[in-house]
């Protein structure tokens, strides 16, 4: 068999016009294609781990967030549960300072009360035996009575201290009103003349007494000269009664020793 070799050189260059036209117009835009698609991918992998590298900081930074809130919030929710509670306290303890200060005044307003209507009681008490007694005293006084006063009158002049003496010495001698001794009931003549010889034993007085009545001595007699006077009575023994009951009552100090109103001189 004989070889053509027109044809096959001929064959040998359609073969490789063949290979230079499809490595021209479609192997090289196929690889072409081919690279930039892979570039394409590359820059796309690139611009994915940039923007992953981007939400993983942003999703760090988004947790750091969460948790300073957390905290911040958990911090706040404490500082207001302790603020209630201080309040709560605060409110419950003044709560219990008023109730405390409210029964303290009830208390107080009840005591007060009571100390009132018990001391309304005892005066109202006292006054009643004080004016039972001078009642009684008075309708059982009678002429011997003031007889016998006369004679516990002169044993009271007797008995003055050297100060209410020479006062009421200064008043007998001294110029002005007469000199008066009073008695519930008229004196006899022998009370009188002894009531004046004692006083001109005692002070040295001359001068002579005016005698008189006055229905609210009760037992007792009243001598008045000059603005100095001397009594005894058993209404003076029943007023000093009186007084040291009052003063009981009250709670005060102790009326200083010698005062004694049926003794001694006092301004009339």
């Amino acid at each position: 068999m004989l070889i053509d070799w027109f044809t096959v050189a001929a064959q040998v260059v359609n073969f490789l016009i063949l290979v230079w036209l499809m490595k021209r117009f479609l192997y090289k835009p196929v690889l072409d294609a081919i690279d930039a698609r892979e570039q394409r991918i590359a820059r796309e992998l690139v611009d994915a781990a940039s923007k992953q590298a981007e939400a993983g900081k942003e999703r760090d930074a988004f947790r750091q967030r969460n948790e300073a809130f957390d905290q911040q919030r958990a911090a706040q929710l404490q500082q207001v549960v302790r603020e209630a509670t201080a309040e709560r306290q605060r409110l419950l303890d003044e709560a219990r300072k008023a109730a405390d200060a409210l029964l303290a005044g009830r208390q107080q307003k009840l005591r007060d009360e009571a100390a009132t209507l018990n001391r309304t009681i005892q005066q109202q008490t006292r006054r009643e035996v004080f004016a039972i007694a001078r009642k009684t005293l008075a309708e059982l006084a009678s002429t011997s009575m003031e007889a016998s006063a006369a004679t516990a009158f002169i044993n009271r002049l007797q008995q003055l201290d050297p100060a209410d003496r020479g006062r009421l010495a200064d008043a007998l001698a001294g110029a002005g009103e007469p000199a008066v001794v009073r008695s519930a009931f008229e004196l006899p003549a022998a009370q009188r003349m002894a009531i004046q010889q004692a006083l001109h034993e005692l002070f040295a007085s001359e001068r002579p007494l005016h005698f008189d009545t006055a229905d609210a001595l009760i037992g007792g007699i009243e001598l008045s000269a000059n603005g100095q006077r001397v009594a005894w009575s058993i209404d003076a023994y029943l007023g000093s009664l009186e007084a040291e009951v009052d003063r009981l009552l009250r709670d005060s100090k102790p009326s200083p020793a010698g005062d004694d109103p049926t003794a001694g001189t006092a301004p009339a």
